[in-house]
């Protein structure tokens, strides 16, 4: 059987005590964020929620934002994406497990040279669907227009952010590309592999990881 949400002990500032709460919750005070689903209205406006007012709390500290995520719908990542550009705390990305098509879009938001795929992690590049065919014409016309407006705008923003020309991500997002994690940073959607992270930061202070984890 699930087992549900786990609780950790978690001491809230000015509490003489620790109380249990809820893992994700110790990581949002902590300024460390998870996309571990589809990507849908309902977590994009919790994610970016989020953000904002982490921003709010504290303009400077990074945030660190953990995807493994099959993609979901274009507008709903676009949101996150342009939240990301919005707020200024810097946003590390960090892909384990998938980052697929819209979530794909998300980890090379991330702030340049601080975008971070995990050894085994997979990246897949993938155009923008939409759940609108089922519509008649003429407003199937208008809504395949739009489809084609949308995914012009997210494959600039790849273009633009990994240094590809943009016929080359185009024919990419066609064919559905998986990567590996040295693939996608030579592709430029990522920046470091993990385990080149924890290389060179084997002997310092990991300035990379949320403070909570330094002491691991």
């Amino acid at each position: 059987m699930p087992i549900g949400v786990p609780k950790v002990p978690y001491r809230i500032p000015g509490d003489e005590e620790a109380t249990w709460v809820d893992l994700y919750n110790v990581m949002y005070r902590e300024r460390t964020l998870f996309l571990g689903q589809e990507i849908r209205c309902e977590i994009t406006n919790h994610i970016a929620g989020l953000m904002v007012y982490l921003s709010i709390e504290d303009g400077i500290s990074d945030i660190f934002l953990f995807i493994n995520s099959p993609g979901g719908w274009p507008i709903s990542g676009m949101a996150i994406f342009d939240t990301m550009q919005t707020v200024t705390p810097d946003i590390y990305t960090i892909c384990l497990g998938i980052a697929a098509s819209m979530a794909s879009f998300i980890l090379l938001g991330g702030e340049p040279t601080k975008r971070i795929a995990f050894p085994h992690a997979r990246i897949m590049l993938h155009q923008p669907a939409s759940a609108y065919y089922r519509a008649r014409t003429p407003k199937f016309l208008l809504e395949v227009e739009e489809l084609h407006k949308v995914r012009e705008m997210i494959t600039r923003v790849y273009a633009v952010r990994t240094g590809k020309p943009f016929w080359v991500v185009s024919e990419d997002m066609e064919r559905d590309v998986f990567m590996s994690a040295d693939e996608a940073k030579a592709y430029g959607l990522v920046d470091i592999v993990g385990d080149e992270m924890i290389d060179k930061h084997c002997d310092t202070d990991p300035v990379w990881f949320p403070e909570m984890f330094k002491d691991w």
